[in-house]
């Protein structure tokens, strides 16, 4: 039997103004003998995590609906009407290919507007960045962008921004929350549009977007004289087709293949099981494309085009899938040899990577002379810490491993179409020097040493998963392992509690971030273990990182290792 306070929320949305199938959707979930659908659609109200609003479309207060979207906009415009009394507060909307995405930020558009706030609409759907950047083309005040990302086809999405194109962040996410939380009923959402104040936008917008990311080129004239790179792309049913094609041949590239299967925008990807470019069998067409007309480098991009995977030629021809961290260190050591090449570094630029990303990223800006700092997992703490130097440092570059990367400041979150823009020119300036970019990389492992990472992702579904996934993070921090891989943990570090402890002495200093729940372990050979939890999906993530001098030794032989000891770290913490 559910919870008494399940079926009082569940009556709560039946007496609610909610449509009629709605009602007659929940009235079967409480006559229902298995209430596992009514636990699961109840049990708690959706909240924003590192992504936002985020979970499985459906009715209920645990899962993405109009009344769920209506709720979380109608907080967003308490708060923006408080914060911003004496102001005509705009707005900028965008959203994805998925499934009632447009339906969606539609709504959102109406409840906006029925609360006096005007309103910019993209017509049609476009990538997530360019939501960001319109934020601060437009000088609205937020912006909400309709996407899941890269999860599966029954996922949906509500991402918030601020002013300054960034994700939302403390203390205005948890103000947010607040202000639905106060929200006692849906009857209190004001769902009827101003048509008045909803202003629809897009190739106004497209065009200085698309001329800042060309204004990123640092070899226009390796380009032009690579301009036939043979370039594969895959969109894979996402917005990433509505800027990439239009950037490359912007930048000058002349022989780009679009992989025709997953060019159309289909919120059901039928072509593949799980849209993220993360994962092989999402880009296996394009890679199959990519055989038959022998490219040089193929980019596939997730479905709101903020994450970008890439294959390359390796040593014997085969095109090879390369992880987050790999892409990262190829494009922030292109970046930072370009800027030093012309003559652009003067020790006050930066790049910036989480605490889950490789330490190859920090190899290579010391190799260079330039600063480097480190944020929580998320994009949104990347941004926060741009704003912090903003007028006092450069940002280059940076990124995390799960695929995201940003170029420049004028976006302020993950940008796919502005890093194909720059992992294509990567590709043609290591072309135009002799090399194939897996090459390059291997120059990048000969001078800071091979570093290897891996990802075990553990998914638990439902109310019975979070709780299973608790417990494990307290065992972990009650009982952390002595060793790892054949190495000794050194150091343990809690983001929860703030804390990095020595193992053996029991020393204790202070770590300066926000508080997430991250443990990571450090070992004597000078390898991390990460475990997360993860903020968008029911899973906990264990990320490791491990390295090792390359020298004269053949890279297959040290990456062979390096998997070996990843295995036996895996088998140590019996997963």
């Amino acid at each position: 039997m559910a919870d008494q306070q399940i079926i009082d929320k569940a009556n709560s949305w039946l007496s609610s103004n909610i449509d009629n199938d709605a009602k007659t959707e929940i009235s079967a979930m409480l006559k229902a003998d298995d209430d596992t659908a009514l636990v699961e659609a109840f049990y708690k109200d959706l909240e924003f995590g590192t992504g936002g609003l985020r979970g499985i479309m459906g009715v209920g207060s645990n899962r993405i609906n109009k009344y769920t979207v209506g709720m979380a906009t109608q907080g967003l415009a308490n708060y923006l009407l408080k914060t911003y009394p004496d102001e005509q507060i705009k707005v900028a909307i965008a959203h994805d290919s998925r499934n009632n995405s447009r339906f969606f930020a539609e709504t959102t558009a109406a409840v906006c507007s029925a609360n006096g706030i005007k309103v910019y609409l993209f017509e049609e759907l476009r990538p997530t960045p360019e939501l960001s950047f319109a934020i601060r083309h437009l000088g609205c005040h937020s912006g909400v962008v309709l996407t899941a990302s890269h999860n599966p086809k029954e996922y949906n999405g509500y991402k918030a921004y601020w002013n300054d194109g960034a994700q939302i962040i403390a203390p205005h996410d948890k103000n947010i929350i607040n202000e639905v939380g106060n929200i006692k009923s849906i009857n209190n959402v004001r769902f009827d549009a101003d048509d008045s104040l909803i202003i629809p936008i897009g190739k106004d917008v497209d065009r200085p977007y698309l001329e800042k990311v060309a204004a990123l080129s640092l070899s226009p004239d390796a380009i032009n004289r690579q301009k036939d790179l043979k370039i594969v792309f895959s969109p894979i049913h996402g917005t990433g087709i509505t800027l990439v094609p239009a950037i490359l041949e912007k930048m000058g590239f002349e022989n780009v293949h679009v992989v025709e299967e997953q060019s159309t925008p289909d919120g059901n990807f039928p072509t593949v099981v799980y849209p993220n470019p993360e994962e092989a069998e999402a880009l296996s067409i394009a890679l199959t494309k990519a055989k038959e007309i022998d490219a040089d480098i193929l980019m596939g991009t997730d479905p709101d085009a903020d994450r970008v995977g890439i294959a390359v030629k390796n040593e014997v021809g085969d095109f090879q899938l390369l992880n987050g961290n790999q892409t990262g260190a190829l494009l922030v050591y292109y970046m930072l040899r370009k800027w030093k090449d012309n003559g652009k570094l003067d020790g006050n630029q930066f790049i910036v990577k989480t605490i889950v990303t490789s330490d190859l990223l920090f190899e290579i800006a010391e190799g260079f002379g330039v600063k480097y700092y480190e944020t929580l997992t998320g994009f949104k703490f990347i941004a926060a810490l741009i704003k912090q130097l903003e007028g006092k440092e450069t940002f280059i570059g940076g990124g995390e491993e799960s695929y995201g990367y940003l170029i420049s400041d004028f976006v302020r979150d993950k940008d796919a179409i502005a890093s194909c823009a720059m992992i294509a020119e990567m590709a043609a300036w290591a072309k135009d020097e002799g090399m194939s970019p897996f090459e390059l990389l291997q120059k990048v492992y000969q001078e800071f040493g091979v570093y290897h990472e891996s990802l075990v992702s553990i998914t638990k579904k439902g109310k019975s998963g979070a709780e299973e996934i608790a417990e494990m993070m307290k065992d972990l921090r009650s009982t952390p392992p002595s060793t790892l891989g054949g190495s000794e943990v050194t150091h343990v570090l809690d983001y929860q509690n703030l804390v990095k402890r020595e193992l053996v002495t029991g020393k204790e200093e202070s770590l300066d971030f926000p508080k997430s729940n991250v443990l990571q372990f450090m070992t004597k050979d000078g390898d991390k273990i990460s475990a997360r939890p993860s903020g968008t999906e029911p899973k906990i993530k264990f990320y490791f990182s491990v390295k090792a001098a390359l020298g004269d030794k053949d890279y297959r032989e040290v990456e062979a290792g390096l998997k070996e000891k990843i295995s036996l770290m895996s088998k140590n913490l019996n997963l």
